[in-house]
């Protein structure tokens, strides 16, 4: 068979391949250069790129291969996420890679604000020696304030702590507790302004969070105030920040991000007040080598069809290791409730109980959506579609969560509502320290049987001699009965049995075992391993 194309669209670092590993076929291409692209992505697989590459509705569309698209990097304004989930095309990039790199490069700009250390090295290197002029400040005592205490607010946070200077900071997503853990003071954004000597920026760019800097808050800060933003360009109003560095309303800006990059005729870059450098804060070697090797890891595992943590365009994050087990049998779930349907689905409820729902279980969800689906559409199918086909057909899905269990450890159940009002479901658990899956109920009934390649569920009115009856319709059909459960809620009435099968039966079997047994349901039910 032949191996996967990975399409690599820009250069990455030579442990990006080594972290591939030797299963795919890697083939390059230039990115930034459309015409070499879009047939290059034809037969791709999976595509990594870094910023060049646009991968747009056209170049998505031009990809029917495509499973993955893998940013080595955390920005992802050159992809198109929402063409990407309507085609089932995963999105990942490596989110932490450049972490350390942009918490260290805000340091450096605030030291190099408080010493001057650009302008006296150009100036020493342009033969003058000029102590005085260069004089600075000492960060020790003064105080620091950091908008956002995220990953990297809080790496510069605990990195600043080692200056001796007083810590604050805003974000409002953040409780005091978290912040006292850090050692910084929730403030507001006036108090934030007023008391800051430097401030420094580590927030996502939002609606919300666009010019949140501009001339109302350079009003009220000191006039020595240093400002640095090695966040995203357009946080700081550019122009309110050009007029107040120009009249010495506060005393210096360093900037990595510009509203336009390259910044070209922009103000800011005549001023001597001012820091810059060209958007670095994922520029270094460590940073590209762990986003290269984190999202070949990624295009690895969505190739595998396994799910992705980094995935952006997928409900997950990272997932616990009590959850995980989990996965491959809420898609089973998720097979065994569609070929249990017998019309179309208006709803879907999936529950999880016992310890697990103490945990994010959303990944068990799309888990199960995902098998739902397999055979109930044409398309591909992935974790990243899934909820969009239900969206699509109006199919309501709610989640539901219990820490109670009453009789497994964990149990997940996936019920759905069909057109007609009724109801179909199923429920298992995972045991023991080999994960095996295990089906604990079917449409209300409790049984216990492994999880299986080929399953029969028949409901029937419960009387003596049925077990014979399709023992020997499946002798005669020669098909082997590999395990059987029998459940029913009460004497006399409805049972449902459900049977392991080694090999898959036949549709005319079923009808003429339907009709033998009077059966009021006789369904056969595929389960794919996907793991």
């Amino acid at each position: 068979m032949s191996k996967p194309v990975v399409l690599i669209a820009e250069e990455l670092s030579p442990a990006t391949l080594e972290a591939l590993g030797p299963d795919f076929e890697v083939r390059n291409v230039d990115g930034a250069d459309r015409s070499a692209l879009l047939p290059a992505l034809k037969d791709a697989n999976a595509v990594l790129i870094r910023s060049a590459t646009k991968m747009d509705a056209e170049a998505i569309a031009a990809a029917p291969k495509l499973k993955v698209i893998a940013r080595a990097g955390v920005g992802l304004d050159n992809v198109d996420i929402k063409a990407a989930t309507t085609h089932g095309v995963m999105v990942v990039n490596a989110p932490t890679s450049n972490v350390i790199s942009a918490a260290e490069l805000a340091i450096a700009h605030i030291m190099g604000l408080a010493r001057h250390i650009p302008d006296a090295h150009a100036s020493l290197k342009a033969g003058a020696w000029k102590r005085s002029q260069y004089t600075g400040i000492e960060l020790y005592e003064k105080t620091i304030g950091i908008i956002g205490l995220g990953r990297i607010g809080t790496l510069v946070a605990q990195r600043l702590a080692g200056f001796g200077a007083t810590l604050i900071g805003y974000d409002p997503y953040v409780t005091q507790a978290r912040a006292e853990q850090i050692g910084v003071e929730l403030v507001d954004m006036e108090q934030m302004m007023k008391r800051s000597d430097f401030i420094t920026i580590h927030i996502p760019k939002t609606p919300e969070t666009t010019g949140m800097i501009s001339t109302n808050e350079f009003k009220i800060a000191k006039p020595s105030l240093r400002i640095v933003n090695c966040s995203r360009g357009g946080i700081i109003d550019e122009d309110a920040l050009y007029e107040a560095l120009k009249n010495n309303q506060i005393g210096a800006a360093g900037l990595d991000v510009f509203v336009n990059e390259p910044p070209k005729d922009s103000p800011l870059l005549t001023l001597d007040n001012i820091l810059v450098t060209p958007h670095l804060g994922a520029s270094t070697d460590e940073a590209q080598e762990k986003a290269g090797v984190s999202v070949a890891r990624s295009v690895r595992l969505a190739l595998a069809g396994d799910l992705v943590p980094d995935a952006v365009n997928v409900a997950g994050g990272e997932i616990d290791s009590s959850v995980k087990p989990g996965i491959p049998l809420a898609e089973k779930l998720g097979q065994l409730v569609a070929g249990l349907a017998h019309t179309s689905i208006v709803s879907i409820e999936f529950e999880a109980r016992g310890e697990i729902a103490a945990h994010d279980v959303t990944v068990l969800k799309l888990a199960a959506l995902k098998g739902l689906f397999q055979t109930m559409v044409t398309e591909q199918v992935s974790y990243v579609n899934a909820p969009l086909m239900a969206e699509q057909r109006g199919v309501d899905v709610r989640l539901v969560q219990d820490t109670v269990s009453d009789e497994y450890r964990n149990v997940t159940t996936l019920k759905a509502v069909l057109s007609d009002g009724s109801v179909v479901s199923a429920g298992g658990t995972v045991i023991g320290p080999k994960h095996h899956q295990k089906i604990v109920s079917i449409n209300g009934y409790d049984v216990e049987l492994a999880m299986a390649e080929n399953l029969v569920v028949m409901v029937y009115q419960d009387r003596p001699g049925i077990v014979a009856v399709y023992g020997k319709a499946f002798a005669e059909a020669n098909i082997n009965i590999a395990a059987m459960t029998i459940a029913r809620q009460q004497k006399g009435g409805k049972a449902l049995s459900v049977i392991t099968i080694d090999s898959p039966v036949e549709p005319d079997v079923l009808e003429q075992l339907r009709s033998a047994i009077e059966a009021d349901t006789v369904r056969a039910v595929a389960l794919v391993e996907q793991y």
